[in-house]
This record gives structure tokens, sequence and C-alpha cells, in this order.
């Protein structure tokens, strides 16, 4: 174990279903972050009730832990809900609220005094003297906002030694700051601060200004994009991996991953990437590198990666001036539902076809295993197909595969290389 470090950081997922909780757990997570859609930034999150408290209780099962969030910027019609939610809260017992809302703080504080309260990025914690203030009020967590480099959270982890701190290390990036975009409530009537953003710097822009500099007034300067548009307002995606090593050894305690509305690929890949590169980082520290982790983060839909504000102010390279389609080969192609009999029965999220070589993460070890599918099955009625596509009911096909089954339990994802 690296000198000076007390131990691991939290390895936090998304969950923006039940079965992505499951998936990120098995994948590796020590906890989750979900959201009831009425009351957190993912409005579109499929999480009902019923299943969050299922959800929860399989974490504590675990001796893992799961998360509410709570983080959207409160309207007076939001406030009548405050007194269900709290009630919601104790009956699901979860281990933390995130908050971004200092009025909802102090409801939650008052209410569930027992409950530990984080503070969300979207509150924009960029100094150790507001992180000071939530400590002060209450906190026992403080997720910086992305704005923050490295330097800055040395300084901070610093000063601030008396509560945790969390940071984002993969996810989608906002052209905003942390989100704080009035851009999709503009053009789309979707607010970003509710939980409805409508990704409006993800669309195609065409562009034409003119520039008037402060001494030569009257004389402009056009600049016209050409016929193809641009993808002006486009970042690209970060990705900390690089840096995983000096984040370690900075002390942050929890780190984070975006993307609760992201495929089930997503959250097994970015678990179990980040897992096995933290746990050899802790392994042996001197020959770690990023190399090998990096290639299969290579392997998720992606605008291509930025390390973001990590050095500092991103220069132009951060922006995907281009378009915004994925720069991966590879795509989800499914997921495991059950093994038996020497078969495993794959819902299909990709068409798959005799001859593909598919591509399945087991959870228990770090090579994926190749498998060139000789035969398909229908999973509805047990005949054989050339190739089979998922359709609006949950299509499946069933493979024979030889050899230990359990390497691939339940919510095991299938990719597919695609060129």
């Amino acid at each position: 174990m690296p000198q000076n470090i007390a131990k691991k950081p939290e390895l936090l997922l998304p969950a923006g279903s039940l079965t992505k909780l499951k998936t990120a757990f098995l994948y590796g997570a020590d906890a989750v972050y979900a959201g009831i859609p009425e009351m957190s930034l993912r409005a579109k999150s499929k999480f009902p009730l019923e299943e969050m408290d299922e959800g929860i209780s399989f974490a504590h099962n675990l001796g893992k832990k799961a998360y509410l969030t709570l983080n959207l910027f409160s309207h007076n019609k939001d406030i009548s809900k405050l007194e269900d939610f709290a009630k919601t809260i104790k009956i699901l017992n979860p281990d933390g609220i995130i908050i971004s809302d200092p009025g909802i703080f102090q409801y939650v504080k008052k209410e569930i005094p027992k409950i530990p309260l984080h503070i969300s990025t979207q509150a924009n914690v960029c100094s150790w003297l507001t992180i000071d203030f939530w400590k002060n009020m209450g906190a026992s967590l403080c997720v910086l906002g992305r704005e923050v480099s490295f330097s800055e959270i040395k300084e901070i982890r610093e000063k601030c030694k008396d509560i945790k701190l969390e940071m984002f290390i993969h996810g989608a990036m906002c052209i905003s700051y942390s989100g704080r975009c009035l851009m999709s409530a503009f053009l789309a009537s979707r607010s970003a601060n509710q939980g409805a953003c409508a990704h409006s710097c993800r669309w195609k822009y065409k562009s034409k200004l003119l520039l008037e500099e402060e001494l030569r007034p009257g004389e402009y300067l056009e600049m016209e994009e050409d016929d193809k548009g641009t993808y002006i307002l486009n970042s690209k995606d970060l990705c900390l991996m690089p840096k995983l090593d000096k984040i370690i050894s900075a002390g942050i305690d929890s780190f984070k991953i975006e993307g609760r509305n992201k495929s089930e690929y997503y959250v097994a890949q970015t678990a179990r990437v980040y897992r096995r590169a933290i746990d050899d980082y802790f392994d042996n520290s001197e020959s770690w590198s990023p190399v090998k982790y990096m290639k299969e983060l290579f392997t998720l839909q992606n605008r291509g990666y930025t390390l973001g504000f990590f050095d500092g102010i991103p220069k132009q390279e951060a922006q995907g001036y281009e378009d915004t389609s994925s720069k991966s080969d590879y795509r989800n192609a499914g997921v495991v539902k059950d093994n038996n009999n020497e078969f495993l029965t794959i819902e299909l999220r990709h068409k798959l076809k005799k001859g593909d070589e598919i591509e399945i993460l087991s959870p228990f070890k770090f090579e994926p295993v190749k498998f060139v599918l000789s035969e398909i099955y229908n999973k509805d009625n047990n005949r054989l197909v050339d190739e089979l596509a998922p359709g609006k009911a949950n299509q499946s096909i069933k493979i024979h595969v030889k050899g230990d089954l359990s390497l691939f339990p339940e919510n095991t994802i299938i990719r597919l290389k695609i060129s």
C-alpha cells in the first residue's frame, strides 16, 4: 500500500435504475447514487419508489452504500413535496442525501437530523472556505466542482481535514459552470436545474458572428461557419484515469462517475475498469500505469476524452467542434439474464448475427472472454436463427457456452465490436 494513504477511496457509480444499481455492485462499486425523478436532476430516471427501496436494501445486504439525490434548485412548487420526501427518506434509510439547495439542506437537517448530508457539485464548491462553511452547517461530505484544478484540490485537502471530499473522475462535461445552464430552458423550455436538460450544448449550430474591436468602432470582422455547421458548445468527456495515481495520493475520499442516464454497459465498464485500476495501484503503486485501463475506457461510447480543469482552465482541445458522435468501435450488445445447462440467455441491446464475435465482460476477470456465435437460438421458441435484433419487447437469445458459467452471472455485460 502506498505510504501515507490510510484507505482506498470509495468508488461511487451512478444508478439510473434497479438493474444498473445491481450491475454497478456486480462490477466492483463501493456505493451508488440514485434519485427519485421528481426531486433530483435526472427527471427521466427510471427508478420508482418501490424499486428504490429494493435497491437500497440490496446495497446494504452487500455491505455497500446507497445515496439519494435531492439536488434540484427548488421553486415554490417543490416545497410542498418535501414533507412526503422526508417521510420517504426515513423509510428508505439511505446512507446519505446529496443536496445543492441551502433551503432544502436546512429542511432535511431539521427533519432528519441523523442522516449524513452531502453537498452536490451543483452547489459549486470550489474553495476551502466554501467547504468550511458547509462543514459548519453540518455537511459530512462536499463534492468538488469540476472547475477545481488539482493544485487547488491539494490545498483544499490540506486545509479541510475533518470533512470528506468527493470529485468526479469520469463522465460527461457540461459547457456551463457545473451545470448552471439556462440554455436548455431558453431553447427547449426544459430546465437543466430542475432535472430536465435537453442537452442543447450537443446540438448542431450554424453561426455568423460580427466582432468589433474597441478602438475601431464601425469596423466589423465577420466570422461565419461553412455548410457543415459547428458543435461549438460540445465538450469532450471527462476522464481522469491518466491522473488517477495523483488523485489517490491527494487523499480524496470518494471517486464519482457521472452517468445515471447511460447504459448498463457504461456502468459495468466504468466500474470494472476503475475498480481494477484503484486496486492495482494499492497493490503496486511503483509500477502502476494508466495504459491498459485507458484502452478499455475507449471501448465506451465517448465524445473523446479531456482532463477537464485538472491542470487549470482547459484549452480548445477539450472541445469537440466537429461532431458529437461516439469515438468508440464497440457497442453494448446485451445483458446476461440467465445461465444454466451450458446456455447463456442474453437480453439484446444490439443486433447479433451468426458468426459475430462477442466479448463477455466477466465480473471476475479483467480480460474479456471472446466468443464466436456459431449458433443462435431465439429464447422465445428455442429455434435456431441467423440473426436477431432487439425489439419493443425484451428480445433475447440463447447461446451454448462450454466452461464455467459461474463466470457470467445475471447482469453480466456483452459487447460487440462494430468495425
